[in-house]
């Protein structure tokens, strides 16, 4: 895809054509997933960015990132297969791991006032809730595109995509116990590595949705396999 980094160009769209697009937007806060239909402009504006500047970044780590292949040239069932082969098994690996993490954190540091208080149930309820979604994907949806029934999943697309809303407010949520996942000076060995395994979370769900959103999804609304 040949589209030119202009700031009246989607968010979504950018990081379909530039994957480079999508490190340099989570660099800087914005959600080119969820909320990756509006144009570059007003997202840089809520933020107090500059929109320019911004695209010059983008077109600088895509000459230097490699990028050659992306999925947006995929077909349908190549593009199921990478997202449950990769991000659903990385997160039902991930998720239960991160579970054990945030409670051992709260219990050996329950004293300390920087502890991050609600952490493992917020963790605990997250991971309950994709586990969830990972299955009405495989279950469900996913069966329909790959046999072509793309057009009549509307419905159930427009569920997915208000759950995937949901997520979002979910990792701003961790962000917030978290003071921004930037651990104490006092905090132990697994109290940083839970932080980064978070924020690696966080890039990932980010990935994962846009992957579905703004490429799955409206491909196969369109029944383009």
């Amino acid at each position: 895809m040949n589209l030119p980094l202009q700031p009246e160009s989607t968010l979504a769209d950018l990081a379909v054509a530039y994957p480079a697009a999508s490190r340099v937007f989570r660099r800087h806060g914005l959600d080119y997933c969820c909320h990756g239909r509006r144009p570059v402009s007003e997202a840089c504006a809520e933020r107090g960015l500059d929109a320019a500047a911004l695209l010059s970044e983008v077109a600088a780590e895509a000459r230097t990132s490699g990028d050659v292949e992306t999925m947006a040239d995929q077909p349908i069932p190549a593009i199921v297969e990478r997202i449950i082969g990769w991000y659903h098994a990385r997160l039902r690996t991930e998720l239960p791991l991160l579970v054990q993490m945030a409670r051992k954190v709260e219990g050996v540091h329950a004293e300390k006032e920087s502890v991050p208080r609600g952490l493992a149930a917020h963790v605990e309820s997250l991971s309950q809730e994709l586990i969830d979604h990972l299955d009405k994907e495989e279950q469900g949806l996913f069966p329909m595109l790959l046999s072509g029934r793309g057009g009549q999943a509307a419905a159930q697309v427009q569920s997915l995509e208000r759950e995937h809303e949901d997520v979002a407010l979910a990792l701003q949520k961790t962000r917030a116990l978290t003071t921004d996942l930037v651990p104490p000076i006092e905090a132990c060995t697994t109290w940083r590595a839970l932080y980064l395994r978070l924020d690696e979370l966080e890039a990932e769900l980010m990935e994962h949705v846009h992957l579905e959103n703004n490429i799955l999804f409206r491909r196969a609304l369109c029944a383009d396999m």
